[in-house]
């Protein structure tokens, strides 16, 4: 007689139990679900951008913006490095895309270069001279400083990965469910929101930069010649707030956003107004303490993506590390900016190339759609095994039942994102499902008209239609691995409906027809098998 092991009956109930809790919270309202016991499961299928409906964003990394403002820091380096080193030069500027200076006195041209050398760029594997800059001596006393290709390249890319994680945890603060992250060629960034019906509202967080520095005001500075180009060496001049419409500042920050551990909104305590307060990590709350003792009675800049915010004057040093950004903000702009800092600043600025708006109508269509093509498919499909193997077509439906319970459980316990693809990757894979049986029964058939008995038949047609389902789901699981490791979001929902699908097809196939027909025979001990 057929063998049903006590494992595999075990392993059926419990697969079929787990299909229907996991499944139960998707098909209940809200508030039945809240009434779950508390062992029952709650989660339910996340819906993707198609289905629920929200935005997409696609931006382009500004590479040449990331490399200006390279040159910018590596300039201000070598201005820095040599009036240490008490060297006089003139003419430090960027030309054509490096860092060119005359050093004044002929005698000092190799004591200039050894120094930028010493201190000037950083260590890159691979590089001519180990380092990411080379320095060159030429002729009328000028120094060349050049970042090399390769330190370029791995900064573009890196820049874009550190723009990915900014923007997910931008997004992540405003509680956005499954958002679809991803990089897109070399420099762009796709980003699909669902649920979000407002694409201006997500460029105002994912698109600002947000990049914050404190920087002192140069008070010294003449502001009408400033504006007029005559812009005094080591300092740069910024847009203003409300008090004045530029400002004089010094170059190099006193402390960046990048020491912030913390952010948040509040309000004033004396006027009540919505301010924007922080708190640096150790290194920064000890440089703005420095920075504040040195400087009382000055004002310094906090300057949010080169342009003033506040500029307040330091009355007394701020050691503690805390502090308050105040300015024109409304309660939504100040938990905006808070969000901003607490995410971090992106590397590089962000342009938008494309922007769509998926209507939550547009995907209640998509989702009747879905499930009328998927009820329709799976009716076709259980007609036609019931009509071709009979009673063996009945337990392949029911293993079939069992199958779709099972993705969809699955789906729901890791939370995974349903799409329309996905929905067409379950109707596949039940199509799949069937083609499994299918091969078993036929064969079976074949062993019991080669003469062989029942039980012989159905052990030798289990046993060797094995090989043959094997091989077909693992090529598809492969298939599905490759897609959802190089494709885009629909891609991925597709992929991963399918890679699951694979899974669940072989067991319920090949597992739980077995058990049913094991049960089957013990009880009708038949003399011939119902698709001879």
């Amino acid at each position: 007689m057929i063998k049903v092991a006590r494992w595999k009956i075990v392993l059926v109930v419990l697969a079929t139990l787990y299909g229907i809790f996991f499944t139960l919270p998707n098909v209940l309202p809200a508030s039945a679900r809240d009434s779950l016991p508390a062992f029952m499961p709650r989660q339910v299928l996340n819906l993707g951008l198609d289905l629920q409906g929200g935005s997409y964003l696609l931006y382009e990394v500004d590479t040449q913006a990331l490399r200006a403002e390279r040159l910018t820091n590596l300039t201000e380096d070598a201005r820095t490095e040599l009036r240490n080193a008490e060297i006089q030069f003139s003419g430090l500027g960027v030309v054509n895309g490096e860092v060119v200076v005359r050093i004044t006195d002929p005698a000092q041209v190799d004591a200039a270069a050894r120094a930028l050398r010493k201190t000037l760029g950083a260590p890159l594997a691979g590089a001519a001279g180990g380092r990411d800059v080379t320095i060159s001596v030429e002729g009328d006393q000028r120094i060349r400083i050049a970042f090399v290709s390769q330190a370029l390249q791995a900064q573009a890319a890196k820049s874009v990965d550190q723009s990915i994680e900014v923007i997910r945890r931008r997004i992540d603060e405003l509680g956005t469910k499954e958002p679809d992250i991803r990089r897109q060629g070399a420099n762009r960034i796709s980003i699909a929101a669902p649920g979000e019906s407002d694409p201006k509202k997500l460029q105002a967080i994912v698109g600002q930069t947000a990049k914050l520095t404190f920087q002192m005001v140069d008070e010294t500075a003449d502001l009408a010649a400033a504006q007029s180009g005559r812009v005094p060496p080591g300092t740069m001049l910024v847009p203003g707030d409300d008090l004045a419409p530029f400002y004089v500042v010094k170059r190099r920050a006193l402390v960046t956003g990048e020491m912030l551990t913390d952010a948040g909104s509040a309000f004033d305590q004396q006027t009540g107004r919505p301010v924007v307060t922080f708190r640096f990590n150790g290194v920064g709350a000890k440089k703005f303490g420095e920075a504040t003792s040195a400087n009382v009675g000055k004002r310094f800049a906090i300057v949010l993506d080169n342009k003033v915010i506040s500029a307040p004057t330091i009355i007394n040093p701020i050691t503690g590390g805390n502090g308050q950004i105040t300015g024109n903000f409304t309660t939504e702009s100040a938990n905006n900016l808070a969000i901003l800092l607490r995410a971090g600043a992106l590397p590089a600025p962000l342009t938008i190339q494309e922007q769509q708006t998926v209507s939550a109508e547009l995907g209640a269509d998509a989702i009747r759609a879905g499930a009328i093509s998927l009820v329709i498919g799976g009716i076709a499909i259980i007609i036609f095994i019931v009509l071709a193997y009979g009673l063996f077509g009945v337990f392949a439906a029911l293993a079939l039942i069992v199958n779709v319970l099972l993705i969809l459980g699955i789906m729901s316990m890791t939370q995974a994102t349903l799409t329309f693809p996905g929905i067409a990757g379950l109707i596949l894979t039940l199509a799949v499902a069937v083609d499994a049986n299918v091969l078993i029964y036929e064969r079976v058939r074949d062993e019991a008209h080669a003469g062989r008995t029942p039980i012989m038949a159905l052990e030798h047609g289990y046993s060797r239609a094995l090989v043959s389902i094997l091989d077909a789901n693992i090529t598809s699981a492969i298939s599905a691995v490759i897609m959802f490791q190089f494709g885009s979001g629909p891609i991925r929902g597709f992929a991963w409906t399918l890679l699951i699908g694979v899974v669940t097809s072989v067991f319920t196939a090949v597992v739980i027809t077995q058990v049913l027909i094991g049960w089957w025979f013990r009880a009708a001990k038949p003399k011939a098998l119902p698709i001879e």
